[in-house]
């Protein structure tokens, strides 16, 4: 397999159109690469003149150390990693394809290479992660909660959820107050609402709003913001989500709060859930990800959704130099599950 680095706009041109996350997207790896620590590569992986794979990774300098990363850590990015494109449905020409690329992506980036570090955190369409185990590079699953919304209807997923979030939502529909989607006005209120509630709590919020106000201006349709006011217009909460082709993602906010003793997350979330049907930003959007399924709190919420539990893969360079170095990606995880809490 030939492996060449992609310009945005042949990686545009050659995304297909399902099986990648919305962090794979030109507009959102341009921001990236704007404020990400590091240089963005743009990977592709040829058999003949086909494309049949492709990879972001994000090259820097620490302490002395090359680190690799895809995604690049304290982005609020929860996975990224290869893109795999086979042309052929038989599985042992998917799994050449995938052995090559895997290969073929490792010497480019000199990922065995003394001093360097190497992380990856693939989406779940990326289900076979056993040649970066034949590579000597450790895999660790981890998972996330996905809500299947393919034909189906508001009342069957309803009819899904938890007895308390179904009482929730019913609440709800009875309140006054108003939940709206908007843009990035409302983003900024999302990020500065939260930020305050991290500071309150002593812990560090993680990105900034430049970052995040770009995010979504460059994704366009591919973000919206929900914001919950009370009949004064008092803001409540609110969540911004992020659309891939195949999926929406809750990305930032989702603080607790409540009003008259129903859950604001539960009510942007079930507005999220009946946009997504009702008035899709993308008509093939299948699916809602609530980002995170590893923290054991925080799934007892999530787990009232009746989603299925998904499997992703962490690979990563083994030993002890990888692992003194986890603690940046751990925290970056930690506070990706914990601003989509209730």
């Amino acid at each position: 397999m030939r492996i060449e680095r992609l310009g945005f706009e042949d990686w545009t041109a050659a995304l297909p159109e399902t099986g990648f996350e919305v962090f794979h997207t030109a507009e959102a790896l341009s921001v990236l690469n704007r404020y990400a620590t590091g240089d963005l590569i743009l990977l592709g992986g040829y058999r003949g003149d086909q494309l049949v794979a492709m990879c972001p990774a994000f090259i820097r300098q620490t302490s002395g150390l090359r680190v690799i990363s895809s995604p690049p850590p304290g982005m609020s990015v929860p996975r990224l990693g290869p893109i795999l494109m086979p042309t052929s449905p038989k599985r042992r020409k998917q799994e050449k394809v995938n052995r090559e690329f895997t290969s073929g992506i490792l010497d480019e980036l000199n990922a065995h290479s003394s001093g360097t570090l190497c992380r990856m955190i693939c989406a779940p369409e990326v289900s076979d992660p056993r040649p970066y185990q034949w590579a000597d590079l450790s895999v660790e699953p981890s998972f996330t909660y996905r809500l299947s919304l393919n034909e189906r209807s508001t009342d069957d997923l309803l009819a899904s959820f938890s007895q308390s979030l179904r009482r929730e939502i019913r609440s709800g529909r009875d309140s006054d107050l108003d939940i709206e989607a908007t843009g990035v006005a409302g983003g900024e209120t999302v990020f500065r609402e939260t930020t305050s509630r991290y500071a309150e709590q002593a812990e560090h919020f993680g990105v900034t709003w430049p970052y995040v106000r770009d995010s979504i201006i460059a994704l366009d349709e591919r973000a919206r913001v929900y914001i919950a006011r009370d009949p004064d217009g008092e803001y409540l909460g609110g969540i911004i989500t992020l659309f891939s082709n195949d999926a929406v993602y809750y990305w930032l906010g989702g603080t607790r709060a409540s009003y008259d003793g129903v859950s604001i997350n539960s009510l942007l979330h079930w507005k999220i859930i009946r946009d997504v049907l009702e008035d899709p930003p993308i008509d093939s959007v299948s699916s809602y990800d609530l980002v995170g399924a590893n923290t054991e709190r925080l799934c007892r919420y999530k787990s009232k959704f009746g989603a299925d539990l998904v499997t992703y893969y962490t690979v990563e360079s083994d030993g002890l130099a990888m692992s003194a170095a986890k603690g940046a990606y751990q925290w970056m995880n930690r506070i990706t599950d914990q601003l989509s809490g209730d």
